[in-house]
């Protein structure tokens, strides 16, 4: 795939479905929700008291909560004037979006710089003394993607200049011809490539190279974790696996991959295509999660994937789906969009309340009947999701990619409009426009009907998920070709995970995809150790769990076997599908934590071993993502498959 005319005249409205579901709940209580949280939480005095100490002491602990307003603000850019949005801005937006602003504004040092909490005249620590953990450069990376936003989106370029004079001097201080140093917390570097793509101007693209090729050289101070933690313990290009931090990890990957898009540098793409392969294979959890270590929210070793303890920062969750964007830009590879499938419908979502007013911080994929530690590793509250939290990083990330989710359905390059994300949406790449219809990812029918189409040829690539075997589409027949029983269609195979119709379409014409979404039961490497001999259910790109609400016995004690899942009854439940299946019931266990083995094992006894008839119990599973909206039960993942009397 070359990047030539990439995305030009895209254009990608969602119209109906989950996605469009999400982004409605989005504009009508999440936004509004944080736009109250952070008032109450003091986001916007930490500003106003630059001018006017009066107001009241820095509020909060962390030297970055000025990004929370600034990917509120990115969010909004979208939906203040979201066309043909049914339900409007959302409530109090757009006048929370200019009182921001104002404040930047007036806050903004007369060199540029810009955070509430050094400039604080009560902070003891100067700006740029705390590369580590300061956040400036992270801090300034959301602050430009909000602006670019808001350029873009609004035609409103107040926050560009505010970003644009704190990067110039950023680029004054760090460039080519300044200190040599690196952040922290990476984040920047994708931000100033997506500056110089809105600017034109190579001083960012330069500096964002220089903040990727300078990592791990010695250019940052390590204080309370090691180098690895910061991916700063070797040059970026040697890293020998995903390290560290989770979400520092995966920005920093996105980055380097943006860098890579607009140099075209091969040794970038190698590494990053090496990173990404080793974590898919040894360090992603099932549900697209990424991060094993609470300690220091980091992504642990290979295989190292503890489900009950899995920390798979909501944050992370986004910062993957980053990086798989760009990958599949640079590559054209249908592999990076179901995973970025995966982790959207599962390691993402799952981090908001089905009301979206609650979040998760981490995303574990079991919990114990009598776990009490909060998401988020809050005191007190709730034990499940929360309104806010101290570090409240997540909730307006959340946002800002809710309001973003139609960036991410397809690109039109050379030509050719690739559709990767399934939804109902209406789709214009230059003098091609098409109408998709589905119930996905409930259903695996999807329909796209062209509504305009040029004289002259042109292609649609269709994604096929990796699961979905047998999976059918039949497009309108190319002169003198009709194979699928009906005059004028043909059936199109898939080559590298792309259906591909190349015509000269009409319009009216019709294509028509069929995925199966049969129940499928999923097993571990034998090196994982905390789900060997357990089994995942999933249904297309979802993943599915129990909740003890759904079981008559304890979920501890289910036992659930490959051909218990094959026989699962998919069932329409309010706005979602469940899965109803029969399960097995373990004995009692043994009193004993660690209990002595005879010399001879009795026989595992499965369902194919005669004699071996156990007790049923119907159960219903549920998509992992609306797990957490009852009451704080016991919830499972990974289920046992053996009756094991040992």
């Amino acid at each position: 795939m070359s990047h030539g005319t990439e995305n030009l005249g895209l254009s990608v409205e969602l119209t109906g479905g989950l996605l469009h579901d999400w982004q409605r709940r989005n504009r009508q209580a999440t936004i509004p929700h944080a736009i109250t949280e952070l008032r109450k939480a003091g986001n916007l005095e930490n500003l106003l008291r630059l001018a006017d100490p009066s107001v009241g002491p820095y509020r909060g602990r962390y030297p970055f909560l000025d990004t929370d307003l600034y990917k509120t603000l990115e969010g909004l850019a979208y939906e203040v004037d979201r066309d043909g949005a049914v339900d409007g801005a959302p409530a109090g937006a757009r006048e929370f979006f200019d009182e921001v602003v104002e404040l930047l504004e007036q806050a903004q040092a007369d060199d540029g710089y810009l955070n509430s909490y050094f400039q604080d005249p009560d902070q003891r620590k100067q700006p740029w003394s705390d590369l580590g953990w300061g956040h400036e450069l992270y801090n300034l990376g959301h602050l430009i993607q909000a602006a670019v936003a808001a350029q873009r989106r609004l035609s409103d370029g107040r926050l560009l200049t505010i970003a644009r004079r704190f990067a110039d001097l950023v680029v004054d201080k760090y460039g080519e011809h300044g200190e040599e140093i690196v952040d922290g917390h990476p984040e920047v570097e994708m931000a100033l490539v997506e500056l110089y793509r809105e600017t034109g101007d190579e001083d960012y693209l330069t500096q964002a190279r220089l903040f990727v090729d300078r990592r791990g050289r010695g250019k940052l101070k390590h204080t309370i974790f090691p180098g690895e933690y910061f991916q700063d313990h070797v040059p970026f290009r040697e890293l020998p696996s995903v390290t560290g931090h989770a979400v520092r990890m995966a920005y920093l990957a996105a980055g380097a991959a943006d860098v890579h898009l607009e140099t075209g540098d091969p040794t970038l793409l190698a590494a990053l295509e090496r990173l990404w392969d080793d974590m898919v294979a040894t360090k992603l959890y099932l549900t697209g999660g990424l991060g094993s270590r609470h300690s220091d929210e980091a992504i642990g070793d290979r295989y190292e994937l503890p489900s009950e303890r899995a920390y798979a920062e909501t944050c992370a969750a986004i910062a993957t789906m980053q990086w798989a964007w760009r990958m599949f830009r640079a590559t054209g590879k249908a592999s990076y969009l179901d995973v970025y499938e995966t982790v959207l419908y599962n390691a993402y979502a799952v981090g908001l309340s089905a009301d979206g007013t609650a979040f998760f911080y981490d995303n574990p994929l079991q919990r114990r009947p009598d776990h009490e530690q909060r998401s988020g590793m809050e005191d007190g509250g709730e034990l499940l999701r929360r309104a806010w939290f101290g570090c409240p990083c997540c909730p307006p990330n959340i946002i800002r990619w809710m309001s973003e989710l139609q960036d991410h359905v397809a690109i039109h390059r050379d030509n050719t409009l690739y559709v990767g994300i399934y939804a109902d949406a209406r789709i214009t790449a230059g003098d091609l426009s098409v109408k998709v219809t589905t119930d996905y990812p409930w259903d695996g029918e999807i329909t796209l009907t062209v509504e305009d189409a040029p004289a002259e040829e042109r292609a649609i690539a269709l994604r096929i998920p990796w699961w979905a075997a047998g999976a059918e589409l039949i497009a309108p027949a190319a002169a003198g070709v009709a194979e699928a029983g009906e005059v004028g269609e043909e059936r199109i195979a898939a080559v590298e995970g792309w259906a591909v119709v190349r015509r000269t379409f009409a319009a009216g014409d019709v294509l028509r995809l069929t995925l199966p979404m049969a129940p499928r039961a999923h097993g571990s490497h034998p090196y994982l150790d905390a789900t060997r001999g357990a089994i995942a259910v999933a249904r297309g790109p979802l993943v599915y769990c129990v909740e003890q609400q759904d079981a008559a016995v304890p979920v501890d004690d289910l036992l659930l076997t490959p051909a218990a899942v094959t026989k699962a009854i998919a069932r329409q439940q309010d706005d979602h599908v469940v899965l109803e299946l029969t399960a097995g019931v373990a004995p009692a266990p043994p009193p004993e934590l660690y209990p002595v083995l005879p010399p001879v094992l009795p026989p595992v006894l499965t369902e194919q071993t005669p004699g071996s008839a156990i007790d049923e119990v119907p159960v219903t599973f549920v998509p992992y993502f609306l797990w957490g909206n009852r009451q704080a039960l016991a919830m499972r993942v990974w289920l046992r498959t053996e009756r094991d009397d040992r």
